[in-house]
């Protein structure tokens, strides 16, 4: 794996500098760059602008996660709920700059797997790029029962709950089918457009008929089961970072990936704690998850119509990830990367249809699938969001300084990468012990349905 090591930041005396660094310095990006210099290929990856990626990270990351928040602060109170939305926010924002100024000192990095490998060698490679696929199919069957309820809550569940993740899979598979980012930047628009707009009336609609037995609680205390239960909600509503790598290698300037980080995270802490607060107050602590199912029909049925297009492209976009790290794993460097050849379309074509079809029957096929979807996010998406990054952080100041002594004298950094190393660990293991406990008492109150049913 290539480096551009610390002239990449520095101004030189010679060229005039840009944000990325000299021209000669961006001319040597592009030169390691995973899809290098695009001049003259058919199929051309990096067209996209910071603004349209700020659009597909809202679009994959503020989606149905965010609809459990309210839940969230039933369980723990207003208070602790609102405060652990907005340090989350903080907290990830952090991380996202830690990973952009990763890719930029290492342009072949395309996904976490070519991280895995810089960082622990081949073995760190195929742990996090497996981790990096498997978390993206699953994501991609959560946006497809999403969907599922979004119908049957249109049709008032006319049809047996299997038809309708099929039906839904259907859109999500034409939407993944896409070569490139570019073609799906104008969808993730729209995505961000139908989320907004569909978190905007639910709250009106639980303003308009809020539930009578509403009440606020400041704080609550709890079981650390069913604090950390609460606790991986707004955690992993924020857990999108595995993408970033992928996106920014699809940038017209990846110097302006922060931009679009920014963005992402400003929008995605606004909206959670103001979606939050809302439905909690007025729907009080029975509400929902998803909250949206707590609505009056009406506006239940207003809201999940809405949010519909945001389901799709956020589970084009899964299957999309999963599909091109496997993609450029076996084409990278070769003509099928870049030109239109019978070889590189159809290992495409079968890539998006088993990433779609995997996540299909594990959405209708696995019985407690929502369980597995937060032992997998324990899993890679609280070390991907938060504790890898501060694995890069230690690696670079090593490898591209003088070793322990660049630790020690930039230790306010060090330490600050260390806890966010360990808070990854943390997050980890006590997100696997809330996922095995909630599927073993699903086991043991019997709620668990057969396979494959309606």
């Amino acid at each position: 794996m290539a480096n551009v090591k610390e002239g990449l930041f520095k101004e030189s005396e010679i060229e005039p500098p840009t944000p990325l660094g000299t021209r000669s310095e961006i001319a040597r990006y592009h030169d390691v760059d995973v899809f290098g210099h695009e001049e003259g290929h058919d199929i051309k990856y990096k067209t996209l602008s910071w603004q349209f990626v700020a659009c597909l990270m809202i679009a994959e990351i503020v989606s149905n996660g965010m609809l459990s928040l309210p839940s969230s602060l039933a369980i723990v109170g207003i208070v602790p709920g609102v405060i652990l939305i907005l340090f989350l926010g903080i907290f990830a924002t952090y991380t996202s700059y830690l990973l952009v100024q990763f890719k930029l000192r290492h342009p072949d990095v395309h996904n976490m797997g070519d991280a895995g490998y810089i960082l622990f060698g081949p073995i760190g490679r195929e742990i996090l790029a497996f981790g990096t696929v498997t978390f993206a199919i699953f994501g991609t069957g959560s946006q497809l029962l999403s969907g599922q309820i979004a119908l049957a809550a249109l049709s008032d569940s006319k049809l047996c709950l299997m038809l309708y993740t099929g039906i839904f899979t259907i859109p999500v598979l034409l939407g993944s089918f896409a070569r490139t980012l570019d073609n799906l930047s104008w969808l993730g628009l729209l995505a961000v457009i139908s989320m907004l707009m569909s978190g905007v009336v639910g709250m009106i609609g639980a303003g308009v008929d809020p539930s009578p037995q509403r009440h606020i609680d400041v704080a609550l205390s709890s079981s650390f089961y069913e604090a950390f239960s609460s606790i991986t909600n707004p955690v992993f509503a924020y857990a999108g970072h595995f993408m970033f790598f992928v996106l920014i290698s699809e940038m017209r300037r990846p110097q302006d990936a922060m931009k679009a980080a920014y963005t992402l995270q400003a929008f995605a802490t606004t909206f959670y704690v103001v979606f939050a607060v809302v439905m909690y107050v007025y729907l009080g602590p029975g509400v929902a998850s998803p909250a949206l199912s707590s609505l009056s029909p009406k506006w239940m049925k207003a809201a999940w119509g809405i949010a519909i297009p945001n389901f799709l492209i956020a589970g084009a976009l899964y299957s999309h990830t999963a599909s091109k790290l496997v993609f450029v794993r076996i084409f990278r460097k070769s003509e099928h990367l870049h030109s239109h050849t019978v070889r590189g379309w159809s290992v495409w074509v079968v890539l998006v249809i088993i990433a779609n079809g995997a996540a299909f029957v594990l959405a209708v096929g696995v019985p407690i699938f929502n369980y597995l979807v937060g032992l997998t996010a324990s899993l890679f998406a609280a070390w991907y969001t938060y504790g890898v990054a501060g694995a890069f952080w230690l690696h670079d100041a090593y490898h591209d300084g003088d070793g322990w002594r660049t630790w020690a004298r930039k230790w306010p950094q060090a330490i600050l990468s260390v806890l966010t190393f360990l808070a990854g660990a943390f997050i980890c293991i006590a997100g696997l012990y809330a996922s095995i406990k909630g599927i073993v008492n699903a086991y043991s109150s019997g709620s668990v349905p057969p396979a494959f049913s309606c």
